[in-house]
């Protein structure tokens, strides 16, 4: 789980007909949800953070444990195995650790600048090789490094990048604002925004390699934050081409090395930066070429997703996805007492037994018009990989899948009063949630920093990026026991203490009404899909509605 999902969901109790459409409106049925086990909530919870589980480590001795027994539970549950008659999908990972890197050398106006692996520069190569080398290679400055047709904005317009190296700004170019009514939602960050959008653009640009210069407050952390998450070794899904589609070398420099370069280059940062800002921007070539190198260290491993389903009744090939990650940290650093077991029982122990609930409740109430996917992937916590792979190799076709609910850490305490919706409004599953708050008298209110981009740090975005409209929703803090203290209180309280720590352990006092709220909630949000003709869809200016558009053409 990533700190985004630290504040948990909003608990709603009663059916009501939901609207899922936008121009051509459409109602779900209203049918009465039966009764989420509280005592699937607590039971699953507590043997998955069992300590002979040893923290849920991928690819570990427990593995194998932690996968058997999720089968046992939606087996039990009433689903069936979701993967051509298996319960399992293999997940083949890669993990590269770049060693032995060489200086950036710079040669602009005559001068040769060099500048420091780690202090100055990170990178690393999502290619598959034992060694990354580029030699010479012209630099060209392409602002945010975005290229959005809906927009009408392309930071690449003109140029051909083969061979060189795109320089690129951190986030997109509104962040500055303070409310969100600009071309990319203002300060809201869209996926623009996101350092692994402006490497993937690079690359689909043809793109010798990409450096995203750092600056503190649109990154929204420091430079520290970057130099420790790109050492070290650094996972990633395997694919048929071993990357080669990728970039040779992505990284990020430090504000004042891009600053250096673009002088020497006799071109000016903050001039470039004010220019990249604004509509019609055209890229500029620098006088300007880099050089850099490394070797890659290469493992490979295997872990697995766990796929049950129930068949829907009458339109048995659209498909509706809950979705929850399975792993944690497996033994970590240990505390003062010397606990090195890191049980992840909030984070997602928690989300699995959602899952298991969740499905319970659809035996219960019987088949949806449509199929229920019930995926509890893995490897989450290095990076979202099963869900990317998933995504990548999805057994359900996702231009027939018509969206999903993720849950991520439901958080033990009272339900509230406010919900809070991550990414804001971005597609027409919005409506569900509206007409459901106001149903139940639920205030709805804005994410916390909406500029950290927190939408595209969860399980839920590998499926938003491929164009499937994904809920993710958070409980508001104003708890209906304590009030906002206590939510605030609880919150902060898990995040400074137990998050990624061995004390994020079961407890036998915890109050189950809140995450048994919350799995009410995520039962009606998927079943009011799953039981609706509509296909809801992007709003038509978010970041994702031409991938939908395509997949949904196709698929008609």
């Amino acid at each position: 789980m990533t700190l985004s999902r630290l504040r948990p969901i909003a608990a709603i109790c009663a059916s009501s007909a939901l609207l899922l459409g936008a121009a051509a409106a459409a109602k779900a049925p209203a049918s009465k949800a039966p009764a989420i086990s509280m005592t699937t909530l607590r039971d699953v919870t507590r043997v998955l953070s069992g300590d002979d589980y040893e923290g849920r480590g991928p690819g570990t001795a427990v593995e194998g444990k932690t996968v058997n027994t999720i089968i046992a539970r939606f087996k039990a549950a009433g689903l069936k195995p979701g993967n051509k008659g298996k319960w399992t999908q293999d997940v083949p990972t890669v993990i590269m650790e770049a060693k032995n890197v060489t200086p950036l050398t710079v040669r602009a106006g005559g001068q040769t600048l060099s500048f420091t692996p780690g202090a100055d520069f990170v990178a690393g190569s999502y290619r598959i090789t034992s060694k990354t080398q580029i030699a010479d290679a012209p630099l060209v400055f392409v602002g945010y490094g975005i290229n959005a047709p809906e927009l009408g904005w392309n930071d690449y317009a003109g140029v051909d990048m083969k061979g060189k190296i795109a320089v690129i700004l951190v986030n997109d170019p509104d962040y500055a604002m303070t409310g969100e009514d600009g071309l990319f939602k203002g300060r809201r960050m869209t996926y623009y925004g996101r350092w692994t959008y402006k490497f993937e653009e690079a690359a689909r640009q043809g793109a010798a390699g990409a450096l995203i210069v750092h600056d503190t407050f649109p990154a929204a952390y420091g430079w520290q934050v970057v130099q420790s998450s790109w050492s070290g070794k650094q996972n990633f899904v395997a694919s048929a081409n071993n990357g080669m589609d990728q970039t040779l070398a992505n990284g990020w420099i430090q504000k004042g090395v891009a600053e250096q370069i673009l002088k020497a280059s006799g071109q000016d940062l903050a001039t470039l930066t004010a220019a990249a800002g604004q509509k019609g921007f055209k890229p500029v070539p620098l006088s300007a070429t880099a050089s850099l190198g490394f070797d890659n260290a290469v493992e490979r491993a295997m872990s697995h997703n766990v796929i049950g389903i129930q068949p829907g009744r009458t339109r048995p090939g659209e498909y509706v996805l809950y979705t929850g990650h399975w792993d944690h940290l497996g033994r970590c650093q240990a505390d003062k007492t010397g606990d090195d077991i890191c049980n992840g029982a909030v984070d997602n122990a928690t989300g699995i037994a959602a899952l298991t609930a969740i499905a319970e409740a659809n035996r219960k109430a019987g088949p949806a018009t449509r199929s229920q996917v019930f995926l509890a992937v893995t490897l989450e916590e290095s990076g979202l990989l099963g869900s990317e792979f998933y995504a990548r190799n999805p057994v359900y076709p996702l231009a027939r899948t018509v969206g999903g609910v993720n849950m991520d850490a439901l958080l033990p305490g009272s339900a509230a009063r406010n919900v809070s919706v991550t990414g804001g409004d971005k597609s027409e599953l919005t409506a569900v949630l509206k007409t459901v708050a106001k149903a139940m008298n639920l205030a709805i209110v804005g994410e916390d920093h909406p500029e950290r981009g927190h939408y595209y740090r969860s399980d839920h975005f590998s499926f938003a990026k491929r164009g499937v409209p994904m809920f993710s929703v958070e409980r508001g803090n104003d708890w209906i026991k304590g009030g906002t203290a206590a939510g605030q209180a609880a919150a902060e309280h898990y995040t400074s203490t137990d998050y990624h720590q061995p004390s994020d352990e079961f407890h036998a006092d915890w109050d189950w009404s809140g995450p048994q709220q919350d799995a009410v909630l995520y039962y009606r949000l998927g079943r009011a899909l799953a039981d609706s003709k509509a296909w809801p869809n992007w709003h038509k200016t978010d970041e994702f509605r031409l991938v939908r558009d395509k997949s949904r053409a196709g698929a008609k």
